[in-house]
Formats: C-alpha cells, structure tokens, sequence
C-alpha cells in the first residue's frame, strides 16, 4: 500500500506556512480569479509565485484551484491565467469544466490536471473517461462509499490518483453545486460566492395570514432545514488507506491557519502511525482529541458508510471547545519567546501547546512583556507581538491555544 498524500487548505499565506509546517504533503490554493472561494484573502500573482517557491523547497506541491464554472464572460482571460500558473511551477490544476480541461491541456500542457469533486465523478467509466482526457487524478463525488470508491480503484489504471475529502464542512448539495444561494441572494456558489443559507434557521408563515408566525420546529431551538454536520474520518485511517485513496484532502480554504495546522497534525501523525504500526495501528486518543480543540459542527463521517444522517438538528452554530491564543514567532533562549496575539489570555493562564513535532503539551504564562519593554497583565489586543516566560520552553512555530470556559459562548 502507498503511504497516500495528506492534501491541507490554505486560503493565504499564513494557512500556507501553517500546512507546510505540520506535515502537509501538498497543498491546494487559489488565485485571484476561477476558485471556488471567494471569501478567502487568495494568492496574487507574485503570492503565487512565492507559494510555489516555497513549497518546492520543502519538497511538497502546490496544487490550484481553476474549478469555477465560467461563463462566456471569462473565458477570454482563462488562457493567461494559466500559462502564468504553469510557469509558477504550479503541480497540479483542479478543474471542474471540460471547457477549462480542454484550455488546460492546451495551455499548461507540463501541468497534471485533477478532477474537481464538482464534477461529480461517481463510477469507474466516469474516471476512465477522463483518465483518457488526459485527467491524472480524480477527486470523487462527497456522496460515494468506500466500497464505491473502492470499486473505482479496482476498474481504473493504477496510475490514476484517487482524491477524497476527509475532514472539514459538507454541503447540502450533490457535490456542491448548488443554487439556494444564488436563488435567496444573488450570490453565486458555484463561482465561489455561497452565502451559506443552508446554515440559516428557518420559520414558517401562513400563506393567508400575513405575519402570523406558527411554530413547526425540528427542536426547541430553531428549524435547520438543510445544515449539514461536518466530515471527521480520523478514526477510519486504515479503511481510507485500504479503500486505495491516493490522496486525504482536508477542506477549509476560507478557515484559519489555527485550523490548518491543528487538522494537518492530526491526520499527519494518523497516517505515520498506520503505515508504522500495522494492523497493530490504533489511534491515539491525543490525535483525536486535537480535532475537537477547532472549530467545528457536529462530527459525522459523511458518505462513506453509507446510511450515517448527514444532517444536523442544532443551531447550526460552532461547537468551540478552545480559542487560538498565539503563535511564536521566535524561541529567544531558554523559556522566553517572542509571540504575536490572537485571543486574549492573562499572566498566570495555562496555554496548551502545539509545536512543529506536533505533540501537544501545556505550559504557564509566567510573565508577558509588551514592544515597549512593559511588563503587561494580559495580551488583549489581537495581533500584538509580545515577549512571553513560560515555565517551558515554547518552539518557534508552536500554536498556543487556551481552553475555553464553560460559561463562554
């Protein structure tokens, strides 16, 4: 069995630093035009460059989104978009349209195309097809089970790369192509503009009597007609691997780089424990705990056992267990480091700790030392770069994250 790919989301370029860091074997971002999420900072032309750089120094890939469905419009700037992605030594495209396929291959002919989950490859004809159309990976439909894809790898050649979703947010609909948003506010989700009004709760009004309201709720909290709960295959690392997906795709190009670095870690340390241990592999309770110290809704693993409710009956809010409280940017000697502000914390806090080796520790903030050379209570300005004691040291590198309390929101 090959060792498959761990593939994290990076919507700028701390998200970048933050998946090279804590393991990511490769890397998907977008450029300022044809990706399918709008609301993140992106990568210009020079970022992209850089990226690249970057990446390639560390030995890992840069894979490009090109996955929206253009219209007439933009097709006319699509040719320059990706001979500068080509020359960027971009690793791979992933493109959705067989439009943007058939430019891709005449316009970046040196770079590998992979099959976006929006096209919605469900069977093994399918992924042949493409395989023909020059496609050397593809990314399969959210909706399929490991049997399913399981059945693909079996009917297609070997040299064909399967890319599947492991963790992050799900959609409502069949691999994401979507109209709700487009129909309620104009805001096209298949140019990666989606509003998300599938998270929104919904109330129900008599057709005859304006403005009466009547009460129809899933629970007392509210009705989540379409709220799906997120993806978490970390305790299936071994099913995934036997399954012959070539490639674990984290989602999350519109969250932070606390969230890239924390979900990256955990399926890193996963997959390396696998492939050392065996069928002796068990998942260390740490390596799960990790995921639910981010951001997430109500877990679940999605499709790929076939019957699991994909739909959650909550408020559709976050389930928030910890904040990111800082990262170091410098270890300056012993238990002093210099560190840059996310989330308020006090002298005296108990902060746990992810470094760059990716095993979790907790230290105390002894002493907090503001630019000025003042010493400070607490850090509450985000963004503030501070000096910090602990009574351990703290890599350079590291996430610092403070657990909430219980009476926090």
């Amino acid at each position: 069995m090959k060792k498959p790919e761990i593939l994290s989301p990076a919507g700028d370029f701390e998200c970048l630093r933050s998946a090279l860091s804590f393991g990511a074997d490769a890397v998907y971002l977008a450029g300022k035009m044809f990706g399918m999420r709008s609301a993140p900072k992106n990568f210009d032309r020079d970022d992209l460059k850089k990226a690249c750089g970057l990446a390639h120094s560390m030995g890992k890939k840069i894979h490009v989104t090109c996955n929206i469905l253009p219209k007439n419009s933009e097709i006319a700037e699509l040719p320059e978009f990706l001979e500068y992605a080509q020359d960027c030594g971009v690793d791979a495209l992933i493109i959705a349209d067989m439009g943007v396929l058939e430019y891709a291959k005449r316009y970046a002919p040196k770079t590998a195309v992979h099959i976006s989950t929006q096209a919605g490859v469900t069977n093994y004809a399918t992924a042949n097809a493409l395989w023909n159309m020059g496609a050397s990976r593809v990314v399969t439909a959210r909706e399929l089970t490991l049997s399913d894809i399981a059945e693909i790898r079996a009917k297609t050649p070997k040299e064909l790369e399967i890319e599947c979703f492991v963790h992050g947010a799900m959609c409502v609909s069949f691999s994401g192509r979507c109209l709700i948003s487009s129909y309620l506010t104009g805001r096209d989700a298949n140019h990666g503009d989606c509003a998300q009004p599938c998270r929104w709760k919904y109330h129900l009004f008599e057709e005859k009597r304006e403005g009466q309201f009547f009460p129809v709720e899933e629970y007392d909290g509210g009705t989540y007609l379409y709220n799906s709960r997120d993806l978490c295959m970390i305790e299936y690392i071994p099913e995934l691997v036997k399954a012959g997906i070539s490639s674990f795709k984290i989602e999350g190009r519109a969250k932070s780089s606390y969230y890239t670095a924390v979900t990256t870690n955990a399926y890193r340390h996963a997959v390396d424990d696998y492939f050392a241990e065996g069928e002796a592999f068990k998942l260390k309770p740490w390596i799960k705990e990790e995921l639910e110290k981010i951001s997430h809704r109500e877990y679940s693993t999605g499709f790929y056992f076939g019957s699991e409710p994909g739909q959650t009956t909550g408020d559709g809010g976050y389930i928030r267990h910890y904040d990111a409280a800082a990262f170091c940017e410098k270890s300056i000697d012993g238990t002093r480091s210099v560190i840059s502000q996310r989330n308020k914390f006090l002298v005296g806090d108990t902060l746990d700790v992810l470094p760059p080796s990716g095993i979790p520790y907790n230290i105390k903030c002894v002493s907090l030392t503001n630019e000025n050379g003042e010493a400070v209570d607490s850090a509450p300005h985000p963004m503030e770069v501070l000096t910090m004691e602990s009574d351990l040291p703290v890599p350079a590198g590291s996430v610092l994250r403070k657990k909430r309390s219980e009476a926090q929101p």
